[in-house]
């Protein structure tokens, strides 16, 4: 489990296909509590298992879904990578709850700079915006961000100077894939709510579902 909240950028060093998966190589600045092999470390939100480690790298295996279902796979030598550990039952829980299991690729329409902040747009497929909702949460590249507005294929989200100073997003241009993971929370309201088959969502049967 992560927080959508990125630790540090760690530099594809390495990429090595093995078979229909591939094998990653990537270099950090040393934290504190060193990585240890068998940890889980989400990389651009992509929950990872590392597989050796030491001081300022680690490898981590990529299966053929990761490489199909992520960006991961298009990254070269040097690419910049949001690296966050799992969080331990002691950590504030900042951001929101994230799993690392992407749920599908989003490519950005525009990025536009308001004030100090930047407004990025990011178009994606229905199977992904039927979770995403105005104000609700959603993981980009594995950083937490508030969704400001929906459009029928679309959101926008608002980074703010600390986010693009401490994350990758500042880098990626009109085009660019962005791995999306949706708020696990909409995911079960939805799922459970049956909408569609059994009626709108309302505050009744929020209750009934335990959400309330």
């Amino acid at each position: 489990m992560f927080t959508g909240l990125i630790q540090k950028l760690g530099t594809l060093q390495k990429v090595t296909r093995r078979g229909k998966g591939a094998s990653l190589t990537i270099k950090h600045t040393a934290w504190d509590e060193p990585v240890a092999d068998g940890e889980s470390i989400a990389v651009n939100g992509a929950c990872l298992t590392v597989t050796n480690s030491s001081k300022v790298s680690f490898e981590c295996d990529l299966l053929e879904e990761t490489l199909v279902k992520t960006n991961l796979g298009s990254k070269r030598h040097g690419a910049l990578l949001n690296l966050e550990r799992a969080m331990r039952p002691i950590d504030r829980l900042g951001g929101h709850f994230v799993t690392g299991h992407i749920d599908g690729l989003g490519s950005l329409i525009a990025a536009r700079k308001v004030s100090e902040d930047v407004i990025l747009e990011i178009a994606c497929d229905q199977e992904v915006m039927k979770y995403i909702c105005t104000k609700g949460s959603v993981t980009c590249d594995g950083v937490s961000l508030t969704v400001t507005d929906i459009s029928t294929s679309a959101f926008k989200v608002n980074l703010i100077p600390f986010t693009l100073k401490n994350t990758t997003l500042l880098l990626i241009k009109p085009g660019n894939t962005i791995n999306i993971e949706t708020d696990i929370l909409a995911k079960y309201v939805l799922r459970h709510s049956d909408k569609g088959k059994r009626g709108q969502l309302t505050v009744e049967r929020l209750h009934e579902f335990g959400f309330l």
